[in-house]
């Protein structure tokens, strides 16, 4: 890891797989240091809006692509965030395969947490990042996470899961999510349970915090 700078906000990602434990390393850091002091940014907010096309095209479309990702806008809002301005993160719809017309205010903050399968894979946004994190788990506990979620919260069959796990999900990772891994400064395994790496990134950005103090604005 190269060393932080003391002078501005901080661009933290954590990448890795569908069900790796991502969102819950993100929860955990946020709050070690509090929300306030944190801006945050999802990838799944940024999915291509499909409005334009029909409801079976929609459902066929591979989501797990880095060209399904806005990523020009995605990157966009890390440097506006960075320079102090207050963005709007667009809201989508996972069961419309749409943007909806809500958004959400993110004001700047001194940590930028920026978390999604797919942010080391495109270089404009890996690049935005002073820490890259990638959470690293078992094919199989993934699976799992995912069947839940998709059926708990998304609406749908354990059949149409395993077809995307298996059409797209499962390729795409071995394509683009694990060979992003590379790009990592750290890597942790076993997700959000994994207490001591945790533990030692919260350092680290703690550390960054009273540096940054030290410093002044």
């Amino acid at each position: 890891m190269t060393s932080l700078p003391t002078s501005r906000r901080l661009v933290v990602g954590v990448a890795g797989g569908t069900g790796s434990g991502k969102s819950t390393v993100g929860r955990r850091l946020i709050e070690a240091l509090g929300r306030d002091n944190v801006a945050y940014l999802d990838q799944d907010s940024y999915y291509r809006d499909l409005g334009h096309l029909s409801r079976e095209e929609r459902r066929a479309h591979n989501f797990d692509h880095p060209d399904a990702i806005e990523f020009p806008l995605f990157a966009e809002h890390i440097q506006r965030l960075r320079a102090g301005e207050t963005i709007e993160k667009p809201d989508y719809s996972f069961t419309l395969h749409t943007r909806t017309d809500r958004i959400t205010k993110v004001p700047p903050a001194d940590v930028i947490l920026v978390e999604g399968i797919l942010i080391l894979a495109d270089r404009e946004v890996r690049e935005a990042m002073d820490i890259r994190l990638f959470v690293d788990t078992d094919d199989d506990i993934r699976l799992g996470r995912r069947l839940t979620r998709d059926i708990q919260e998304r609406g749908r069959t354990i059949d149409d899961v395993l077809a995307q796990y298996m059409g797209t999900v499962r390729p795409m990772h071995l394509a683009f999510v694990e060979p992003s891994k590379r790009y990592a400064d750290v890597v942790i395994p076993g997700g959000g349970m994994n207490d001591v790496a945790i533990a030692m990134v919260v350092g680290t950005l703690r550390d960054w915090a009273a540096a940054r103090a030290k410093d002044g604005p």
